[in-house]
């Protein structure tokens, strides 16, 4: 089944974990699947995804990834917002500073999560909007977390979070009439290539990255998706409204923010 054969997608931090999965599910949908990272070039991808290595951190890049997709079809239908900073140097100086007060908080990380975070997702939309808005037609997803809505890992985390929530929310009241959807998506736990190494997680309820894919695909090929504009979903429960099973045959149970 290819439901999206003559789609354009882009996923955004796709080297690896989500974006990956993502990319390589939309790319067994049917659709042209443009990728971006700093490291994309490398990365376990299928032959018929489109790598353009791209530090969204410097606006030029950003543009050239957009310039092509114009160039080369001058169509965009989906866009995952999935490029984000902030997970690197967790430990420094011998002291593991994920879960650190805000106080003790590196001022790095806040730079790292709103400016390649949040920021990144803002620049991408913008130049997808350039695209979709003529067409009167397109979906954008933020990739976001339940740490907007609960304490979960630290301050600048939730603030990020909410940050893109909110950016969701805003961005669907401009884009709606012109036919364009924007959801923010929350994964469960995700089998990521840093989550298997860890080696410390119980997996019973987990997801795949490819399942995160189904959702998009699901998503980007459902008519009424308009409706949904603006909200948070979360993946196993959208999962579960069409009956998409994970790459192992299994439905993960949704969480709630009870559960997180």
């Amino acid at each position: 089944m290819t439901p999206l054969r003559g789609q354009v997608a882009l996923v955004t931090g796709a080297s690896r974990g989500v974006g990956r999965g993502i990319a390589i599910t939309l790319a067994e949908a049917g659709a042209t699947v443009y990728v971006t990272g700093r490291s994309v070039a490398e990365a376990r991808l299928p032959s018929s995804v489109r790598r353009v290595p791209c530090n969204h951190s410097v606006d030029e890049e950003v543009a050239r990834v957009f310039q092509r997709i114009r160039d080369e079809g001058g169509r965009l239908d989906v866009l995952v917002n999935n490029a984000w900073g902030g997970y690197e140097r967790m430990v420094e100086g011998g002291r593991f500073t994920w879960p650190a007060r805000f106080w003790d908080q590196p001022l790095w990380r806040w730079e790292a999560m709103f400016g390649i975070g949040v920021r990144s997702s803002f620049v991408a939309s913008q130049h997808a909007a350039a695209l979709m808005v003529p067409a009167r037609h397109g979906l954008i997803v933020n990739i976001s977390h339940w740490a907007a809505q609960k304490y979960i890992g630290n301050v600048i985390y939730g603030v990020a979070k909410a940050a893109t929530d909110k950016l969701t929310a805003d961005m669907a009241h401009d884009l709606r009439e012109h036919g364009v959807a924007v959801v923010s998506l929350y994964p469960g736990l995700v089998r990521t290539e840093a989550v298997l190494a860890a080696g410390v997680f119980d997996l019973s309820n987990s997801e795949s990255p490819e399942f995160l894919g189904q959702v998009v695909a699901a998503l980007a090929t459902d008519g009424k998706t308009l409706e949904r504009s603006g909200q948070v979903l979360v993946a196993a429960a959208v999962a579960s409204e069409y009956g998409l099973q994970d790459i192992d045959g299994r439905m993960p149970t949704p969480l709630t923010i009870e559960d997180v």
